[in-house]
């Protein structure tokens, strides 16, 4: 019985994990929405270049939260398919032992 409780908590340890890494990404995901405004001081082609910069910062941090997001998904799937996997092992054994 050990055995299946140590899988067990190993599903719940991966559903937990990605569920945190999901939110993290929800949370990137949702504060790169908003790009900050170059300063007004700086001279036109200043802003321009500054502006493209922050995009191309943006687009790369847009990137990596999806990716994270998606690595979040499947790791969560995964902790759910372990934990329905214990179940099925733990089924399994009691109908042996009845």
């Amino acid at each position: 019985m050990e055995i299946t409780g140590s899988a067990f908590n190993s599903g719940l340890n991966a559903i937990q994990a990605g569920q945190r890494r999901v939110d993290q990404a929800a949370v990137d995901i949702a504060g790169n929405a908003v790009a900050p405004q170059p300063p007004e001081q700086a001279s036109q082609s200043q802003q321009v270049n500054q502006s493209q910069a922050l995009e191309q910062n943006s687009q790369a941090d847009l990137a990596q939260s999806l990716v994270a997001l998606t690595i979040g998904k499947t790791e969560a799937q995964a902790g759910a398919k372990v934990v329905e996997t214990a179940d099925e092992v733990l089924g399994t054994l009691i109908d042996t032992r009845a």
